[in-house]
């Protein structure tokens, strides 16, 4: 309900802030690919905040990390969360439980 107001009136920007922070993972699945879909369909810009670096490296192009209110590092999303060159990111990336358990 709070997507379709927030997309009512048609905006060039989405600010997102924690929007399945609070949703079952395969609800939150289901949104996320709503809000893709969504967003290809429309045409909006997405900025999207959540401290669930899975969910970014699901969604966005680009990220940027904040340490303490201040820019840590920020690039493509591949590169960042794949090659992070900050100490912070590193620490971060490597907090990230892995659920690789098919490979």
């Amino acid at each position: 309900m709070g997507l379709a107001r927030a997309l009512a009136l048609g905006p060039e920007l989405l600010i997102a802030d924690e929007p399945t922070s609070a949703l079952d993972v395969s609800v939150q699945a289901a949104v996320l690919d709503l809000l893709k879909s969504l967003q290809e369909e429309l045409g909006f810009a997405c900025l999207f905040i959540t401290h669930d670096l899975a969910v970014a490296d699901n969604l966005a192009h680009r990220i940027t990390v904040l340490h303490r209110g201040r820019v840590a590092e920020q690039g493509p999303t591949r590169q960042v969360l794949r090659a992070p060159e900050a100490t912070y990111t590193r620490r971060l990336v490597a907090a990230v439980p892995k659920a690789d358990l098919l490979r």
